[in-house]
Order: structure tokens, then C-alpha cells, then sequence
């Protein structure tokens, strides 16, 4: 497996763990004044995870596969 993709999965069950947000349930604190520390985290967790499979698509995607779907089928 290459490393780029090793990278990914482990990432990806990283991610996936830190969704599940538990520690801030209880949390009552306001981020900027106004913003709910679960907003916030949730806010920070989608951009983080926008840009992760953004990396994903750049590093990790599999061009052979793709090269193989655009040939002619004769």
C-alpha cells in the first residue's frame, strides 16, 4: 500500500474518532462571545475535514484507475 494512502486512512479514523465530540456536550462556554464551543468545534472539524479530502483527491487518488476509464472501449 503506498504511504499516501496509508496516510489517508489513518487520518480518516483519526477524523472519524474526533467527531464524536462527547467533551464538549456539557460545556457551556462561548467562543468570541457569542459562539457555542460545539459550533465552533463543529465549524473547525468541517473545514478540517474539507481539507483533508481535498489532500485526499491531490495525493491519494488512484490516476491509473482514471487513465484506465477514459481509454476507448473498441
Amino acid at each position: 500500500m503506498k504511504t499516501p494512502v496509508l496516510i489517508s486512512i489513518i487520518t480518516f479514523v483519526i477524523l472519524f474518532a474526533l467527531h464524536q465530540d462527547s467533551w464538549n456536550w456539557g460545556n457551556t462556554s462561548l467562543v468570541f462571545g457569542f459562539l457555542p464551543i460545539g459550533l465552533a468545534y463543529h465549524a473547525g472539524y468541517s473545514i478540517t475535514a474539507a481539507l483533508f479530502w481535498f489532500l485526499v483527491s491531490k495525493f491519494a487518488w488512484p490516476h491509473a484507475i482514471e487513465k484506465w476509464a477514459d481509454e476507448p472501449n473498441d
